[in-house]
């Protein structure tokens, strides 16, 4: 039978797997615009949950669900993570809280599993991971229905997601034109694979060197590469996690207001099963003996913040003198306590983006966007590090929107995410907040002007591809507007024009263009001279240098 234990290793069986292949699942995708790559995404969120399973013996199955289910909410990233998770919630729902995994139960994960991921997505597309998923729990709850044995039920699973993944460039134009299969939907496929393994023969997947990169990667994109001033009050800071007690009526609002009493930056986040604690406090074993009448402690923390400040600034000065990265800054945040009833999250990258948004009045920038998506977890620390009651979040990029709602549910905070999928519409969004107004009314208006805003982008292509009617070479200059190429080049400055050339209209009044990282000073100055030249005089153009990665021009119209 299928017990905690086994589940665990199957669910590291099946990171494990995924992580291994994530190459391959990153070739299939066929937008060439360099981006975060399902693959490297759905890897990062299953080690995000890894590393907390790890931790476990002796569960049952339900438990191990549970924590499955919580790791993969906090650690998702990208659309295809933010679906995956959502997948293995509905998959704990169905488990329950039973000792073992039987044909019944397994079934009605599968189902409340693709229910919770379709339910998700605002306009569902078929021919992608909900297409396989949902074939999948087809064939379980038939497999089921039929008396098979809970072995039976998932191999069922297995050969349903095959053949819904193998049809699924029927479903989508632009795979059966680039001959490849649904990315996401052979994620999900490497997933079960790497479970059943270990529920049939008990041969656990081990990690090779593409999962160890993995691991790398992440700790890379979450190094600070910037120096912070902070006035530290109290000593040490205190995390950990609550496994609460059957038996204890005691609600989670009392710890937090024994906490307020001995420390400050205090954020209590509870769902039925934990609390997760965060303090700031020179008495941490009194927190922790409190904590320790509401249930059993696990993943405590306890850090000297006063040494971590001076090795700190010991460290930036040292990473002055070698060039900047890109860099999630995320793991920084502190969480504070409202002194305001609004504020403001923004995603971006690059210094210039940085400060433009701060500038506009955004209270805490979170380092992202293409190629670099943050995770629910990076962004619910950067809502908690905000100071107010409700946090605006914008994630101007499509991919970053859906872990960003994941944020909501578990924010101690009001969080409201506008669907910002450019930095421009980040940008209008933000100069159409009205302090008179009320919540909701800015929502709507700051949305509603968002989406006036026409908006261009000028990157490479990272592969070779058919797409939208282009033959592009890897290497190529890619123009694009409202998410289709419309322009292939190897000119920079004619790239550029000839993006403008389709944006402006005669009824334009504001040109913004922001410059990237990669465009050397001397070009960028000729571009320039080009712009003003021939707009100057019809509409205000602002130049901005916003120093971010992967696109050489943004630029948007209105």
């Amino acid at each position: 039978m299928i017990n905690g234990d086994i589940l665990r290793d199957a669910l590291i069986s099946a990171a494990n797997n995924l992580a291994n292949n994530r190459k391959q699942c990153d070739d299939l995708n066929v937008f060439p615009v360099p981006d975060g790559d399902t693959g490297t995404n759905m890897s990062m969120t299953l080690a995000n949950s890894v590393r907390e399973l790890e931790k476990l013996s002796g569960e049952t199955a339900g438990k191990i669900a549970s924590v499955n289910a919580s790791a993969l909410l906090r650690g998702a990233r990208g659309n295809s993570g933010v679906i995956t998770s959502l997948l293995f919630r509905g998959f704990a729902k169905g488990i329950g809280k039973d000792e073992y995994v039987t044909s019944q139960n397994l079934a009605d994960a599968f189902t409340l599993g693709v229910e919770a991921a379709y339910k998700a997505v605002m306009k569902p597309t078929e021919g992608t991971i909900l297409t396989v998923s949902r074939v999948a729990s087809e064939y379980a709850v038939k497999a089921n229905r039929q008396g098979l044995d809970e072995i039976g039920v998932f191999e069922a699973a297995i050969e349903g997601a095959e053949k819904a993944l193998a049809e699924t460039p029927e479903l989508l134009p632009q795979l059966k034109k680039a001959g490849v299969v649904d990315a996401g939907g052979y994620g999900f496929v490497l997933i079960l694979k790497g479970m059943l393994s270990v529920f049939k023969d008990g041969v656990m997947i081990k990690s090779t060197s593409a999962s160890e990169n993995i691991e790398e990667e992440e700790e890379s994109s979450r190094s600070a590469a910037g120096e912070f001033e902070t006035e530290i009050t109290f000593t040490y800071c205190t995390e950990f996690i609550v496994n609460r007690a059957e038996e204890c009526e005691k609600e989670p609002s009392e710890l937090r207001g024994y906490l307020e009493t001995i420390g400050d930056c205090v954020v209590v986040v509870d769902d039925e099963e934990i609390i997760k604690v965060h303090v700031h406090t020179d008495h941490p074993g009194n927190a922790i003996e409190n904590a320790l009448t509401f249930g059993q402690l696990v993943h405590l923390k306890i850090e000297n913040m006063r040494d971590q400040h001076e090795r700190a600034k010991h460290d930036a000065q040292k990473a002055k003198k070698k060039p900047a990265k890109s860099a999630d800054l995320s793991e920084t945040f502190t969480p504070v306590e409202p002194t305001k009833p609004v504020g403001f999250v923004s995603v971006c990258a690059g210094d210039g983006l940085a400060e433009l948004f701060k500038d506009l009045g955004v209270d805490t920038v979170v380092s992202g966007g293409q190629t670099m998506n943050p995770s629910t977890d990076n962004i619910l620390k950067a809502i908690e590090a905000t100071p107010a009651e409700t946090v605006f979040v914008l994630p101007n990029n499509k991919n970053i929107i859906m872990a960003a709602e994941q944020a909501i549910k578990i924010s101690t905070r009001k969080v409201i995410v506008l669907h910002t999928r450019t930095i421009p519409q980040g940008i209008t969004a933000m100069l159409n907040f009205d302090p008179d107004a009320d919540n909701e009314t800015n929502a709507i208006e700051m949305q509603k002007a968002a989406e006036k805003i026409a908006t261009g982008q000028i990157t490479f292509a990272a592969r070779d591809s058919e797409f939208d009617g282009h033959s592009i070479k890897k290497g190529e200059l890619m123009a694009i507007t409202g998410g289709k190429i419309t322009y292939v080049d190897t000119d920079l400055s004619k790239t550029v024009m000839k993006l403008l050339k389709q944006m402006v209209k005669k009824d334009s009044e504001f040109i913004t263009v922001i410059t990237g990282a990669d465009v050397e000073r001397s070009q960028a100055r000729v571009i320039e001279e080009q712009i003003m030249a021939k707009y100057g005089s019809k509409a205000e153009v602002t130049m901005i240098n916003g120093g971010q990665p992967v696109y050489y021009y943004i630029i948007s119209v209105e």
